[in-house]
């Protein structure tokens, strides 16, 4: 799922600057607002998610003495250790995005490998809580109950004898690892929550999952259609390469690659891993060449335009970023919020705010685990410039929340108390033309 290019994405934006006025902060409650000044810092983009044993008692009987046993336990045959696995409880709500819960109850699903199973349900306000693996009493539907019992790709039961569940058995960090949890209605399709490395004792708040309407006008796709119809050869070919991905073997994976784009020159997919392996070693414009292609083959496949929009925005090129995160969020308009965020970005350095707010809005309403806490920055500098000083108030407080340790929280601070500084001024103002 798209959730899974976050990090990197975000990660790949860090040193990218904003361009804030200083005017900005020294205005009164009156006078124009000063424009940024294109060449100047200000935000950054990056700054971001024993049981003990009981003690046997000593029955007592009236009239009669009980002398407790003495026998004790050999050293070289100590008892066996029985680990019993903690379980694991997910709690949160469902929510379509126009803020509403469901009408109907929803199904909460764990997607291990591929492999999906039926955890729980969502109340009539669209929340939820379940013990992943436990006995929820949902009903599975056909397909689960199929890969349940048969065996996968990799040769291993879909389910797990010990464990209960699609993540298998081992450590509780282990037990997830490869899982995501989403909701299933029909008609809509779900934003996804990692479960790697969680455990009994975590949080069980997973937060908010958003439903999109499924709708005609959406082409974007995260898997290539034009790669889906690349003959046998090619198609070997690009599996081998990605198992030598997973071996760390590099040169193979792409010497693969090439033989795949060979056999069949419009495997997007392969030019997008090809274009990856590239930025993996520093060659961004030869990444930049294979993304390109990837996008020439399939203008629907949305991933390569993810990987152009960072490179455009590493370099400052504005007009750039927002031209491809333009078409990417047109092509899928739910799974990727930092799209939206790179669009405000290149937009408000731009000096078009409107289009800034808008876009940092719909990325704000989509990042409901606000994994792009930088969101929130950049729209309490637009709303200090439009003198919504309670609204730009708001949202650094909600950035300095999501991340306190941010390197520019310093500033922010300051930023913050300039805005109330500016907002008790007013009120003070306020208060002495009334009397």
């Amino acid at each position: 799922m798209a959730s899974k290019h976050w990090v990197r994405a975000i990660t790949a934006a860090a040193a990218v600057g904003l361009m804030i006025p200083a005017a900005v902060f020294c205005q009164g409650t009156s006078g124009p607002t000063t424009p940024p000044a294109t060449g100047t810092g200000g935000i950054t983009t990056g700054g971001t998610g024993t049981g003990g044993a009981g003690t046997p008692s000593i029955g007592t009987n009236p009239g009669r003495t009980t002398t407790p046993s003495t026998t004790t336990t050999s050293p070289s045959n100590p008892p066996a250790v029985v680990n019993i696995p903690q379980p694991i409880f997910v709690s949160g709500r469902v929510m379509l995005e126009d803020g509403t819960a469901p009408t109907d109850s929803v199904v909460i699903e764990t997607v291990c490998n591929g492999q999906t199973h039926g955890e729980g349900y969502t109340d009539a306000r669209g929340y939820f809580s379940v013990e992943l693996g436990g006995r929820n009493s949902v009903i599975q539907d056909a397909s689960e109950m199929t890969s349940f019992s048969s065996m996968n790709a990799s040769g291993m039961t879909g389910s797990n004898s010990t464990s209960g569940t699609f993540g298998g058995s081992g450590s509780a960090e282990r037990k997830y690892m490869g899982c995501d949890l989403q909701a299933k209605l029909a008609g809509y399709r779900s934003q996804t929550v990692s479960l790697a490395g969680r455990r009994g004792m975590d949080n069980p708040d997973v937060g908010t999952i958003l439903l999109h309407r499924n709708g005609p006008a959406e082409e974007g796709k995260t898997i290539s259609a034009v790669s889906l119809a690349a003959p046998k050869d090619a198609k070997k070919a690009y599996e081998k390469g990605m198992d030598a991905i997973k071996k760390k073997k590099f040169d193979d994976a792409q010497k693969s690659f090439e033989k795949a784009v060979e056999v069949y020159p419009k495997f997007a997919t392969v030019w997008y891993e090809l274009g990856m392996l590239q930025a993996g070693q520093g060659k961004m414009d030869m990444a930049r060449k294979y993304w390109d292609t990837a996008v020439e083959c399939d203008p629907k496949f949305v991933k390569p335009y993810l990987q152009i929009a960072i490179l455009e925005l590493q370099s400052q090129k504005w007009k750039g970023v927002v031209e491809v995160t333009d078409q990417l969020v047109k092509l899928d308009p739910f799974d990727y919020p930092q799209a939206f965020f790179f669009n405000s970005v290149a937009n408000y350095n731009l000096r078009n705010f409107e289009a800034a707010e808008k876009s940092a809005r719909a990325a704000e309403r989509l990042d409901t685990r606000h994994a792009i806490p930088k969101v929130s920055h950049i729209l309490g500098m637009i709303l200090a410039m439009k003198k919504d000083y309670a609204g730009a108030t708001e949202h650094f407080k909600a950035y300095l929340k999501f991340a306190p340790a941010a390197e520019d929280a310093a500033k922010v601070r300051s930023q913050l108390a300039e805005v109330e500084k500016i907002t008790a001024a007013s009120a003070a103002t306020k208060e002495q033309q009334e009397q």
